[in-house]
């Protein structure tokens, strides 16, 4: 493996000078999922939960959270994010709902982090408005599925069975 990007000659954590790095086109997509009760699942797609339209909320959510990233995690920079798309998907084999993002922009650094940040805040939002009638719900499978850009260029994840 190699040497930790964040880390400088003593080890200590510090901010990547992307300075130098070409501007490619950088898209990241991740994914997660709320996994609940069925009877909750069934509230959330009769959009009956007392605090009101549970996957449109997580999806602002998430959108909100890609774009404030930077403020969230110490050593991330801030970006000019051209797109954020967050889905969010009844799945009644889990039973839950899937959450995935996918984040794009044109820069000197991935997009990673925002993918996954949107995807985990838009999980802790469904959470959030319906933990009142489950409170066993698991948030669970949050990974990067796909990236592209940059030096390392394109990563997609191994699917799941």
């Amino acid at each position: 493996m190699s040497r930790l990007s964040h880390l400088d000659a003593q080890g200590q954590a510090h901010m990547v000078d992307v300075g130098d790095k070409a501007e490619t086109t950088r898209i990241a997509v991740a994914e997660g999922c709320v996994v609940m009760q069925p009877e909750t699942l069934a509230i959330v797609r009769a959009g009956d939960a007392k605090k009101g339209d549970v996957l449109g909320t997580a999806r602002l959510a998430g959108i909100m959270a890609a774009k404030r990233t930077h403020e969230l995690i110490p050593l991330c920079h801030p970006l000019l994010i051209s797109k954020i798309a967050v889905d969010l998907a009844i799945d009644e084999a889990l039973p839950g709902v899937r959450v995935k993002a996918e984040v794009k922009m044109r820069g000197q650094t991935g997009v990673e982090m925002e993918a996954l940040t949107a995807v985990s805040v838009a999980c802790l939002t469904v959470y959030d408005m319906v933990k009142a009638v489950d409170r066993g719900m698991r948030i669970e499978d949050i990974r990067v599925l796909h990236k592209s850009g940059g030096a390392s260029g394109i990563y997609e994840a191994e699917t799941t069975a």
